[in-house]
């Protein structure tokens, strides 16, 4: 039981995260136009690289990775390799994410990327945990999605009516260009961020803080054994496989008795 619970923990830190954080890393940028209904990819813009940054340190300051169980010298290269490969992943997953909720153009471009600046620099500074921090990061990214895809979506669509004419009051004397012209979306958009999203915060649920350490006696033994189930025939690998399966059920069968 044990070695199936530590295969599985590794196929999740190994396999499983880096494609979740590379999955919202291809779907935060993804748009589909309102008037062709074409797909277009939307590069992060600078300032969500300077947001992921803000909110890597966070996950470090708040708990949520132990850097030094990540990447240690403890550990085989191949390992520090591809925990490097999944941090580097969760990065640009943190910047698509900033990105699927950011407004394209305009004063709300700026508003929204002055509030998500503000809000992780004053987190910086607070206390945190790792339930905490993935409480308020969903608190944060549900509410900029809101108010972009729900909010901002229709006001600026074509039937708004009465918010259109609403925000018209609201910012009255504020021109169009100053406001920025959005993008014309389909709603489909709202619907790969709103999945978008889900998919990151599930991924920062499964990502462990401290990942536990294979030592190199480990990887040698497999690799020893791996390289002697090679060297052996095929009659010999059966029989070999069928003793480790009876001595499997015998060890099963005395855990029920007892």
């Amino acid at each position: 039981m044990k070695n199936t619970r530590e295969r599985n923990q590794m196929l999740v830190r190994l396999l499983l995260l880096p494609t979740i954080f590379l999955t919202v890393a291809l779907l935060g940028g993804l748009r589909v136009s309102g008037a062709t209904g074409a797909f277009q990819f939307v590069a992060p813009p600078l300032v969500t690289l300077l947001l992921a940054v803000m909110l890597m340190l966070l996950f470090v300051r708040g708990g949520l990775i132990d850097l030094s169980r990540w990447l240690s010298s403890e550990q085989p290269a191949l390992v520090n390799i591809a925990h490097a490969l999944t941090l580097i992943a969760l990065f640009f997953a943190s910047a698509q994410a900033f990105n699927s909720v950011l407004p394209e153009r305009g004063l709300f471009r700026w508003l929204f990327g002055f509030f998500f600046l503000w809000t992780l620099w004053n987190n910086q500074f607070a206390n945190f945990d790792a339930r905490r921090l993935l409480r308020s990061l969903t608190v944060l990214f549900g509410t900029a999605f809101v108010l972009k895809h729900l909010l901002l979506a229709n006001l600026y669509a074509a039937d708004s009516g009465w918010l259109h004419q609403l925000a018209g009051a609201i910012f009255e004397g504020v021109t169009q260009g100053t406001l920025g012209a959005q993008e014309s979306i389909a709603p489909a958009t709202g619907y790969i961020s709103f999945f978008t999203l889900a998919l990151y915060v599930a991924g920062l649920i499964l990502l462990p803080s401290a990942p536990e350490a294979i030592s190199p006696r480990e990887i040698s033994n497999t690799a020893a054994i791996i390289d002697a189930d090679h060297q052996l025939s095929p009659g010999e690998r059966v029989a070999l496989r069928d003793t480790l399966t009876t001595e499997e059920r015998n060890a099963h069968a005395i855990l029920e008795d007892e």
